[in-house]
């Protein structure tokens, strides 16, 4: 069967339950997630069909662990998206997101289960929770009600549709950010262009390109355990400026560019936002953090520019300092910040 040869499917043997990432296949993840998506679909109907008034137990702690291994599958995926993707795991997320959407529009937009919540929600009081259980019945009810419990059929079929647009356009944001970083490479021929780096880095570098079919040369990449330390270490200013520029303009123009991209994924925000009710997306995001509101923010990071920008300020005169001691001249670029940063230190 599926589950004795998917490790997602299957229960961890390990300490604290860890996830066995050395039996991981790239194959084994759409398969166990479609199990898992039938699976909480089977329990979601359970709760459904439930003949019995909704309670805290059959309604709101059911709903809590119904879906359990999807939660478990999409975090294993996603987390390995986005420290170790690759163009597999790439066309992967554009099937996974829409499919996760279309799973949680379906459970979150179903009037039969924002029925039953809403019914233990409004009896909360007398039900005599306990502290936890209350908790739970208020983030339940707010969850559905976030997510277009209390809005006609109308606006749920809008609110699915942004969602689902909303869970395309993500992976594709992050596809051109990735394969923007891959497309540059500082490939380095002479030793004298190496000067400054550690022996450590220049190791890296000549390895990575060993990988590329450059050997003898040094390759460097935009991704950060390549980039940072070459922006700290390479006394080549003009090289230095070449990575900076490369790294500051990654999907901003081109084919991988992200400009029209970003300019949709907020316009959608803000069409969610508004059709449940929020002034803006700011709005609805943090009213369920600590700060709770864009005014809040603002106010917090209106103090903290008031307190730390004279002590920044400080720090980038003792940096630009040092650069004219050493070398006659105090203009201060970008590129330059990190490498004399790493001196006066």
């Amino acid at each position: 069967s599926v589950s004795t040869a998917n490790p997602l499917l299957e229960n961890s043997t390990l300490p604290f339950g860890a996830f066995p990432f050395d039996r991981l296949k790239k194959e084994h993840f759409i398969p166990a997630l479609d199990e898992a998506i039938r699976e909480a679909r089977a329990k979601i109907e359970v709760i459904r069909s439930n003949p019995e008034a909704p309670s805290f137990e059959n309604t709101i702690l059911a709903l809590e662990t119904f879906s359990e291994r999807v939660q478990k599958i999409s975090a294993i995926f996603f987390n390995l998206f986005s420290a170790h993707s690759d163009p597999e795991m790439q066309a992967m997320a554009r099937e996974i997101s829409p499919k996760l959407a279309a799973f949680n529009s379906d459970n979150l937009l179903d009037p039969v289960l924002f029925k039953r919540v809403k019914a233990v929600y409004d009896a909360r009081n007398e039900l005599k929770l306990s502290g936890e259980e209350f908790r739970l019945t208020e983030k339940t009810y707010k969850s559905f009600v976030r997510n277009g419990g209390l809005l006609d059929d109308e606006a749920k079929a809008r609110l699915r549709e942004i969602d689902q647009e909303l869970a395309k356009l993500g992976p594709e944001f992050s596809d051109n950010v990735l394969k923007a970083t891959n497309a540059f490479k500082l490939v380095l021929s002479k030793k004298e262009e190496l000067e400054g780096l550690p022996e450590s880095v220049i190791e890296s570098a000549a390895a990575a390109a060993k990988e590329a079919g450059l050997e003898g040369k040094w390759l460097f990449t935009l991704h950060m355990p390549s980039y940072f330390p070459f922006m700290t270490y390479s006394a080549r200013r003009d090289l230095r400026e070449k990575m900076w520029r490369a790294y500051s303009s990654r999907a901003f123009r081109g084919e991988q560019s992200n400009e029209s991209l970003i300019k949709r994924i907020a316009e959608l925000r803000y069409q969610r936002a508004r059709l449940l009710g929020y002034e803006t997306y700011a709005h609805f995001v943090l009213e369920e953090r600590m700060a709770e509101s864009p005014e809040k923010v603002m106010s917090f990071l209106k103090r903290l520019l008031e307190k730390a920008r004279p002590a920044a300020l400080k720090d980038l005169e003792a940096v630009r300092e040092l650069k004219k001691e050493l070398t006659g001249d105090d203009s201060l670029m970008p590129w330059d910040y990190l490498y004399y940063a790493e001196k006066l230190k």
